[in-house]
């Protein structure tokens, strides 16, 4: 056995499923390994950060880590933005990134650089392999340090001779770290400080499951307190029969007017939230500067096992509510930003799960989403834009029973606008609804913002006209079938019968 073949061996005795890869000739001895073993589904990707993105949608469904299969340090480069989500996702991601033989390592090859260097910004894990017969224990240490709560990127350098080289032993499967636990006092602390003034800030792995977020809502409840999410998470389980969570807005004098009213925050697996950027006259931190804050629960500790026993202590009891309203579809006319939520939000079918990348459109998809049948919302979580389309398709590889439908603003989607092939060769069951302004419209904000007065050519430089781009002909060209639609009950029609039917669709919502 060579160490590539123990490598995939090892991981797939510990469950990894799926390989997203984008494979060069430093990793042609995996790709051997893969087709020989026909254990794991292979799914190509024609960018790297196609790849990477899939695997943060495969792993914020399937709860555990693909694995990726990328070339060198260009071809890192290429996924690393999507990685920087993933990391900031928590999302389990173990890379497997071919390297230069050895020997071959001190003539300056062309695709020669420092892939140590390249992938430590956007790992949590990084090793590089010394020989073939440690080559899968090095692969499951990673594997383990990706599992393991609350997740983390995991990336194994892996230089190509000693995938080819003979001697490969399969590791055994580790044991994962568990959560830590919350001490007594920590949760004393917190029952102290809630009460009205105060705000529940949950995130992490208490948004994905749902007697968690019951177990929130029934103590803010309990207590007088507020309860509320950060703006953008990993996952979001939502819909009737579960208590809407208000997340902080992305808008920064939305984020600070939302937050201007608390005294005491207590944290549950999240930080204290902060803008996304720095703003002229505005602070950096969005809690008011005298706010006391206190944590619950870190990110690697059991938030889900901290708010139990919080409950007892306040005794508190699973919210009991009722239910948001249904979403209502709306009338034919112009797709403005409430028709187009509307339309949205009305079509979507039970199970579904939403990617969100829509940036500056359609933020009233979420709140009316409320209401809507049980759903799984995945959102944009590093701010690096382009994740929209893989991440959706990595979530469709993991859940294939499941219909997902991706919210996707039409600058990003160009980033990775390949991950339409990938949808396409696999039939995944992803709607792509395209937010056609023509324009990056969250930048002409952003503009605004740091005090700017735009003339016309810093407003070129955040449009998209000149050619305007035809996503239905780009879709179609890549195997996905499209439409272009401009009214609101057309849109809400078209939706309603992808998201039933087999293989992607793209819809192009023209907005108004």
């Amino acid at each position: 056995m060579n160490g590539a073949e123990s490598v995939v061996r090892s991981l797939h005795a510990a469950g990894t499923e799926v390989c997203f890869a984008n494979p060069g000739t430093s990793e042609m001895q995996f790709v051997d390994a893969l087709d020989r073993t026909r254990l794991m589904r292979c799914v190509l990707g024609l960018f790297e950060g196609v790849v990477t993105g899939a695997a943060d949608g495969y792993a914020r469904m399937a709860g555990k880590p693909a694995a990726t299969l990328l070339h060198l340090a260009p071809g890192f480069a290429n996924g690393a933005a999507n990685l920087h989500n993933a990391r900031k996702a928590r999302s389990p991601v173990l890379n497997l990134v071919g390297e230069h033989a050895v020997r071959h390592l001190g003539y300056d090859a062309p695709l020669s650089a420092d892939l140590s260097g390249a992938v430590a910004p956007f790992s949590d894990w990084v090793k590089t392999g010394s020989s073939a017969a440690t080559l899968a224990r090095d692969a499951m240490e990673g594997w383990a340090a990706a599992a393991s709560h609350p997740g983390a990127v995991a990336t194994l350098i892996l230089p190509a001779d000693l995938g080819w080289d003979e001697g490969g032993v399969i590791a055994p499967t580790p044991a994962l770290r568990p959560a830590g636990l919350v001490s007594d006092d920590s949760v004393a602390r917190a029952a102290e400080a809630l009460g009205p003034g105060a705000v529940l800030l949950i995130g992490g792995t208490v948004l994905e499951d749902p007697q968690s977020l019951k177990l929130a809502a029934g103590i803010a409840q309990a207590t007088g307190a507020a309860v509320m999410a950060p703006g953008a998470n990993r996952r979001v389980e939502m819909g009737a029969g579960l208590p809407v969570i208000p997340r902080i807005p992305y808008p920064i004098d939305m984020a600070l007017e939302a937050l201007s009213g608390f005294d005491r925050a207590v944290l549950v697996e999240t930080v204290e939230p902060v803008a996304f950027f720095a703003y002229p006259g505005r602070p950096s931190v969005l809690l008011p500067p005298s706010c006391r804050t206190l944590t619950l629960a870190e990110r690697a500790q059991d938030g889900r096992a901290a708010l139990a026993a919080l409950a007892e202590l306040v005794g508190a009891k699973p919210w009991r509510g009722t239910d948001a309203p249904r979403p209502v579809a709306p009338q034919a006319g112009p797709l403005n930003d409430l028709a187009l939520s509307q339309a949205i939000s009305s079509a979507l079918p039970e199970g579904a799960i939403i990617v969100d990348e829509g940036i500056t459109r359609g933020r009233d998809v979420g709140r009316l989403a409320a209401g809507a049948a049980p759903l799984s919302w995945l959102a944009i979580t590093g701010g690096s834009i382009g994740i929209g389309v893989p991440l959706a398709a990595g979530a469709s590889v993991a859940c294939p029973d499941r219909p997902v439908v991706a919210l996707q603003a039409d600058g990003s989607a160009m980033y990775t606008l390949q991950g339409l092939w990938t949808q396409a060769r696999e039939g995944l069951n992803v709607t792509t609804v395209i937010f056609a302004n023509r324009s990056y419209e969250i930048l002409k904000g952003e503009l605004l913002r740091v005090g700017a007065n735009p003339g016309p050519t810093a407003l070129d430089m955040l449009d998209l006209r000149r050619p305007d781009l035809d996503f239905c002909a780009l879709a179609r060209g890549m195997g996905v079938p499209a439409q272009r639609v401009e009214d609101a009950a057309e849109l809400h029609r078209a939706i309603a019968a992808s998201v039933c039917e087999p293989g992607p669709m793209l819809i192009e919502a023209m907005l108004c």
